[in-house]
């Protein structure tokens, strides 16, 4: 791992107590990993636009401690297949890997450039997934990808209602959906109640966090119980257009 007295210090000790309280124990490899991911997305985000958040306080709680809370309220048991929908600069999917390597993990973007970066993290931090460059839409309907995923999530892609239905086609028959919210996600959840019912899931249950302030979280988790309908997803437009 690059060592370079020129990098930003992300003082990711500041949160290792916080992830002890709910029993996720980050070590050095850890930290080290998180504090070079960070480095690398300020860098890359001066040539293409990967987040608002580069302020390093801001990146510590807005971006890695909002991705690992996911280990607070979602069981992800050893050696998960997850698969991030929408994965942008890699949240929170490359977070949760950094953190526990036995996920099988799989970044989906329908954006090559995004996984240009990603690619090269994950070569620097010395961590295996796979990077796949299709729309969500797209994805869901390959046989490679659909339904082979003990846990889809997203964060920060779109409205619940289309986001349900761009990510619940990745989940097999007794694994989740979780979608990572702001402030309004109980409020989307409950414009998602037919699509959740449609694509084959429960109703879902809905876990307020709060992080530094008075910034709030919303994780919006629901399990699958029945295959998803082979016309669904529909395609992009459609999607959006008409949400379920």
């Amino acid at each position: 791992m690059k060592r370079d007295t020129d990098m930003i210090d992300f003082n990711i000790q500041k949160i290792v107590p916080l992830c002890n309280e709910f029993g996720l124990n980050l070590g050095q490899t850890e930290t080290d990993r998180l504090n070079l991911y960070g480095n690398l997305l300020v860098s890359w985000n001066e040539k293409m636009n990967l987040t608002a958040i580069t302020e390093p306080n801001e990146v510590l709680y807005k971006h890695f401690y909002d991705c690992l809370l996911f280990f607070k309220n979602v069981n992800v048991k050893q050696n998960a297949k997850l698969i991030d929908v929408g994965t942008g600069a890699g949240f929170p999917g490359l977070v949760l890997k950094i953190a526990r390597p036995d996920i099988e993990l799989t970044l989906l973007d329908g954006l090559n450039k995004r996984l240009t970066f990603l690619d090269t993290v994950l070569n620097e931090l010395g961590l295996n997934a796979k990077t796949v460059h299709l729309r969500a839409e797209d994805g869901g309907k390959n046989p490679e990808y659909r339904e082979k995923y003990d846990i889809a999530c997203a964060r920060a892609v779109a409205s619940l209602p289309v986001l349900c239905e761009y990510c619940v086609p990745f989940v097999k028959v007794g694994g989740m959906f979780v979608a990572m919210k702001g402030s309004g996600g109980k409020d989307e959840a409950e414009l998602s109640k037919n699509a959740y019912k449609l694509l084959g899931c429960e109703q879902p249950t809905i876990i307020c966090e709060t992080l530094t302030g008075e910034e709030q979280r919303t994780f919006v988790i629901s399990k699958k119980i029945s295959q998803t309908p082979t016309k669904y997803p529909r395609i992009g437009g459609k999607i959006a257009k008409s949400a379920l």
